[in-house]
């Protein structure tokens, strides 16, 4: 509830408190909010690219009306700019924090910058707002070599009683490797989340929901009739054909195809590893990429979004075409990655191609490279038995093995 009145520091100084919150308006945004406690707080109230933000100013009387003004045309400055003041804040905190000599946040980002290099630029932020919510607040600005385990763990268990025990123990593997790090450089002497291993609850793994081989048949039939839009189907038929994760398909771009070779290079800018994935094309593949190039040939991308074509489409289409097909409780994009991986492992076909195809990380980079090198004919070959094997499956027929050694 605002009340519009013209403040004078007597005015503000005669607020009583009220039985709810209640605000008194100033001028250009500027109000004070009284509280039931009888705290008294301002707030610059504003709208930036549409939406309207509360900018807290500080207390009442530590910041008195002059200073409140002051605070409210600075941020007003700053929107005539461009810049929305709640993020300048927040950049100059975070500045202010990473510039602190032998901080945790400091030491923190001086982590994150090292680990950028094999990281995703969207990953490297992730990892940086993550802390910057979890583990700043409660010692960011403390020097690391001070930082004792009870301090980790009293942060680690406010988030376990949230109930996130995911972001728990995302966090704690964070701090972990934070303070590793000044250990490593000599800004600190012990770690002191190393041994904290165990104190947070866990939860049970939930693997992703990968399709029963025997469905599989019945599956691709009905792939054949669904009848969405041709280009989800196709999508989903490139999906199982291919294994690749989802967001690598629907973010894919003609120019990474080449029908020539037969391959489809994905760059290492959207790989989750930070590393070129050469994917081999079989028969089957090429021509459902070349059923695509009919439909979205003109764009850049195969799989834009119906409302803008420079963006894909959204990562649930696919699990909405499953839905309406039947297999929401049974099927994900990604658990045809593991019906694949499975199926194949069974089948005799090398452990170390299988894992390279479905570009899981390798540490050693020497032998990444050989790997690389050495095993793209087999999984060329792998490949093209394994789309074999999806048309037997779909055409009723007799299977076609996908033994390494068939044919």
């Amino acid at each position: 509830m605002f009340t519009h009145m013209a403040l004078t520091d007597v005015k503000v100084r005669n607020l009583r408190s009220r039985s709810t919150v209640y605000r008194v308006a100033d001028a250009n945004g500027l109000c004070i909010e009284v509280r039931p406690s009888g705290s008294k707080l301002w707030r610059y109230r504003y709208r930036h690219n549409g939406k309207a933000t509360m900018l807290p100013l500080g207390e009442y009387p530590h910041v008195n009306l002059a200073a409140a003004r002051r605070a409210r045309d600075d941020a007003r400055a700053l929107l005539a700019d461009g810049t929305n003041p709640a993020e300048a804040r927040r950049a100059d905190k975070r500045a202010r924090l990473l510039s602190a000599e032998n901080t945790f946040a400091a030491i923190a980002g001086e982590w994150i910058a090292k680990q950028s290099a094999k990281w995703t630029p969207h990953h490297a932020a992730d990892v940086l707002r993550s802390l910057e919510q979890e583990a700043f607040p409660a010692f960011g600005s403390r020097p690391i070599s001070e930082l004792e385990p009870p301090e980790v763990l009293a942060c680690l268990k406010a988030i376990e009683k949230r109930g996130a025990l995911e972001v728990a123990h995302r966090t704690a593997q964070r701090i972990t490797a934070v303070c590793r790090y000044a250990v490593q450089t000599g800004r600190a002497k012990h770690n002191p989340a190393s041994d904290l291993r165990g104190v947070i609850a866990t939860r049970k793994v939930k693997h992703m929901t990968a399709m029963p081989r025997e469905e599989m048949p019945a599956f691709l039939e009905n792939l054949e009739k669904y009848d969405g839009r041709p280009e989800t189907a196709l999508a989903l038929r490139l999906l199982v054909l291919t294994f690749v994760r989802t967001g690598e398909l629907i973010g894919a771009y003609w120019h990474e195809i080449d029908f020539d070779k037969a391959e489809w290079r994905i760059p290492a800018e959207r790989m989750k590893m930070r590393e070129e994935h050469i994917v081999p094309l079989s028969e089957q593949a090429l021509d459902a990429l070349r059923e695509l190039r009919l439909i979205t040939g003109a764009t850049p991308l195969l799989f834009p979004s119906r409302s803008n074509a420079h963006k894909p489409m959204s990562n649930n289409t696919m699990l909405f075409a499953l839905y309406r097909m039947g297999y929401h409780s049974r099927a994900t994009g990604h658990g045809f990655r593991a019906l694949a991986s499975t199926t194949l492992n069974e089948h005799g076909w090398s452990p170390d191609v299988i894992e390279r195809q479905l570009a899981h990380g390798e540490r050693n980079k020497v032998r990444a490279a050989y790997n690389r090198a050495q095993y793209l004919p087999e999984r060329r070959k792998m490949m093209q038995a394994w789309a074999d094997h999806l048309d037997s499956l779909r055409h009723d027929g007799n299977v076609i093995p996908i033994n390494r050694k068939r044919g």
